[in-house]
């Protein structure tokens, strides 16, 4: 699970760094206590407890707290929960297509304008109220052709789609 792209890059914004990806591979192989993850990935047991932590903060891990009965300590038993990595995954990439879809639908109905000083990009009715010409330097604004943009975005949204029907075939499996 953690190779697929759209696992690994959700997983990766958590533990801030790649080479802390093993604390979650470890979890994932039943490794349950943050002592015996430290010591199967060789990573400080502070920054295992720093990671588990924030993967619980997401939802994206569990635990269990046990007492011991001699020493009196607690012992916490982690599990990774899949589900709710699949769910986080799948409601991030339909926020995202809509998103695209959105964008794309304001670059087809719309003619835009730039500044040729860079300092702003403005559709036909913005444009419109300032009298074509830049809010911020008074330069006559000039028509652009948002052609590559679109297809830009046409592009994004067949990548994510594709992305995303990868993963729902890996998870339903």
């Amino acid at each position: 699970m953690i190779d697929d792209p759209l696992v690994k890059t959700l997983l990766t914004n958590v533990v801030e760094d790649e080479s802390n990806l093993p604390i979650i591979q470890a979890l994932i192989d039943g490794i349950e206590t943050d002592e015996e993850i430290a010591n199967e990935t060789g990573i400080k047991l502070n920054i295992v407890r720093k990671i588990l932590y924030k993967l619980y903060d997401m939802g994206l891990a569990s635990y269990k707290r046990s007492k011991d009965p001699e020493t009196q300590w607690f012992t916490y038993s982690w599990k990774f929960e899949t589900d709710e990595v699949i769910a986080r995954i799948e409601k991030d990439s339909e926020r995202y297509l809509k998103m695209l879809n959105d964008e794309l639908e304001r670059e087809e109905n719309n003619m835009f304008f730039i500044c040729p000083l860079g300092h702003v990009r403005l559709d036909f009715d913005e444009s419109s109220d300032y009298e074509f010409l830049c809010p911020a330097c008074g330069e006559d604004l000039v028509f652009q052709d948002n052609a590559d943009t679109i297809k830009q975005i046409k592009e994004d949204i067949k990548m994510v789609e594709s992305n995303f029907n990868s993963f729902n075939k890996k998870v339903n499996k």
